[in-house]
């Protein structure tokens, strides 16, 4: 288990591994991308672009200056090799969890969350799952392939079981997929209706919050791989963070930009304020 250090900090997240509450993570990995690969160039990026906001939120009135939060660079992940590289983040996920850390990881692609959640898993076999996405990832296989990030969340359902899923903003899948998840998740299609009642019934239980950026409708994040038209907007996206506060969430990942696809950077800046969101979000 290999941690680069050439690396710059994301945003004052600059504490000794020791110190830190939480622990920023970059898992750069697109072995499985089904249409446009680069989300391994995610988090590098992000570090650079982050120095560009403010350590102040004004919508959760939080401040990353206040949080003890390590930047612990990136995981060496071989190329060519999916299992040994999911092997390669549980490893360190589960690390961070048994030092009593929080995890946040960075992506790469969506399959990188699988790993993620089964290291949190063994630590809180109640675990919780909140998924924000445009697609379902819901597929058997793809292609005959079990493991693909268009299968992450039927293979965290493979142990975590009915009713420990929750999905919103979904707006893109397989028939089978949609009428699989009416028996086996709770799914809301198109934006995140419901979601306060869901936070209400998990109050106490520990959640894994994963955001795949392509939530977001493209006119504001067209830097992804797989984009869809009909997004939510970064209001709504802030409207749900604030709803989801206070939430016993224990570990979270954030994937799925590719930045080369957004010459302008905007794609980049908005996934770099998601992410100081995030980690606000997490810090309770």
């Amino acid at each position: 288990m290999k941690i680069s250090s050439n690396k710059a900090n994301f945003l004052a997240c600059d504490h000794d591994y020791e110190q830190a509450k939480i622990v920023v993570i970059g898992a750069p990995f697109d072995g499985t991308t089904t249409f446009r690969p680069g989300t391994r160039f995610a988090s590098p990026q992000m570090r650079i672009e982050s120095y560009g906001l403010e350590t102040y939120s004004p919508y959760l009135d939080k401040d990353l200056e206040e949080i003890a939060i390590c930047d612990a660079g990136e995981i060496d992940l071989p190329f060519g090799n999916k299992e040994k590289a999911l092997e390669e983040i549980k490893k360190y996920i589960c690390k961070i969890v048994q030092d009593e850390k929080k995890p946040l990881l960075i992506g790469g692609e969506h399959l990188v969350s699988l790993p993620a959640i089964e290291g949190l898993y063994e630590k809180y076999p109640d675990l919780y799952v909140i998924h924000f996405d445009a697609h379902t990832d819901l597929r058997e296989d793809y292609m005959g392939e079990a493991l693909s990030h268009s299968t992450v969340m039927r293979r965290v359902w493979d142990f975590l079981g009915d009713n420990h899923i929750f999905q919103f903003g979904i707006r893109s899948g397989l028939r089978e997929e949609f009428q699989w998840a009416q028996k086996h998740t709770r799914l809301q299609k198109f934006n995140t209706n419901g979601l306060a009642e869901i936070v209400k019934s998990l109050q106490d239980k520990p959640v894994y919050f994963t955001i795949d950026l392509d939530i977001l409708d493209p006119s504001i994040f067209p830097g992804t791989g797989t984009p869809e038209a009909g997004g939510i907007s970064f209001k709504e996206l802030m409207e749900a963070f604030a709803l989801l506060d206070g939430l016993k969430i224990v570990g979270a990942d954030l994937v799925e930009l590719s930045p080369h696809y957004d010459p302008t950077g905007v794609s980049t800046a908005v996934a770099c304020k998601v992410m100081r969101e995030l980690l606000l979000l997490i810090s309770e």
